[in-house]
């Protein structure tokens, strides 16, 4: 099974590696000065989980080829219009696409251009960064990543690349509920990210707010509520699981979307909050805590653009 993974960053330099230390027939799709990088360097993981300095196959974007069985798409979503545009040229007649993106919106942006009947659903559990040096800084001890076919599905290609997933050194799962844990997910980081933005704060200090604990919990109905008349009602475990991280004191929990506002560099809102916002009006929720989130967000970005 040939897999291309679009981009050698913290998540596609991670999975990547560590299906190519497996052995797996892995090409990174990485723009030029990266290409240099890593055929100078190779591909330099550190983790928890061990250390590996890998010489890996790379390819540039105009010379790709369609001979792809999977396109392992792990840009940021800001990114995704000139990822597509980036790897049409590789996705061949039995090409499948498995992003790892957040939120939903994606998987509609890449049925819309390739077919629905290309488009798996994806996910990962990961903390992983691109250290300026261009080494893959993996930063906690989750290292999970799930897919499958958003029908539930049993497929021929979804069971060859969980055998290929399998070898590697990471956590791997093919699911038959990928599109609700991805709605599950959405919501999640929805009201994480909404909340730890607008308050500029962790979970615990929001915490220790008069109304933090209440206003948290407000967002996340709101989030779930759009998840259910949208036809993918959360999981009570799942939402009992999230409250309780959501509301837990003391604790330094916050989105990696606000780490990105401190470092004043560009963010997820749009496809995040903004997108759960839209279909919270669509469907006629009241959704007053994503609007001021969803407000703050572009305020942000406003101001950072100049």
């Amino acid at each position: 099974m040939k897999v291309l993974v679009l981009g050698a960053g913290g998540i596609g330099g991670y999975f990547g590696g560590r299906l190519a230390q497996a052995g797996a027939d892995a090409t990174f799709l990485v723009r030029e000065r990266r290409a240099e990088q890593l055929a100078r360097d190779g591909l330099t993981i550190r983790s928890p989980f061990g250390d590996a300095r890998l010489s890996v196959q790379t390819v540039l974007a105009g010379h790709l080829t369609p001979v792809y069985d999977i396109v392992l798409i792990t840009c940021k979503a800001y990114d995704l219009e000139a990822a597509m545009a980036a790897i049409a040229p590789a996705v061949g007649p039995e090409t499948a696409l498995v992003p790892v993106l957040n939120g939903v919106r994606h998987i509609e942006d890449l049925e819309a251009r390739f077919g629905p009947q290309r488009v798996l659903g994806g996910l990962v559990q990961i903390a992983a960064t691109l250290a300026p040096g261009g080494e893959v800084h993996h930063l906690n001890k989750l290292h999970l990543l799930v897919f499958g076919e958003r029908d539930g599905s049993l497929t021929p290609r979804g069971e060859a690349f969980a055998r290929v997933c399998a070898s590697a050194l990471f956590e791997s799962r093919l699911s038959r509920t990928i599109y609700l844990e991805l709605w599950e997910k959405f919501v999640f980081l929805a009201t994480l990210a909404g909340m730890t933005c607008l308050m500029r704060a962790s979970v615990g200090a929001i915490m220790k707010a008069a109304d933090g604990e209440a206003l948290m919990r407000d967002m996340l109905e709101e989030c779930r509520k759009v998840a259910a008349t949208s036809g993918t009602p959360p999981r009570a475990e799942a939402m009992a699981r999230y409250a309780g991280l959501l509301t837990e004191r003391d604790s330094s929990f916050t989105a990696s979307m606000l780490r990105d506002m401190e470092r004043e560099g560009p963010i997820e809102g749009e496809h995040i909050v903004g997108d759960m916002l839209r279909r919270a009006r669509k469907f006629g929720i009241s959704a007053p805590l994503l609007r001021a989130a969803y407000a703050h967000l572009q305020a942000y970005e406003a101001t950072r653009k100049g």
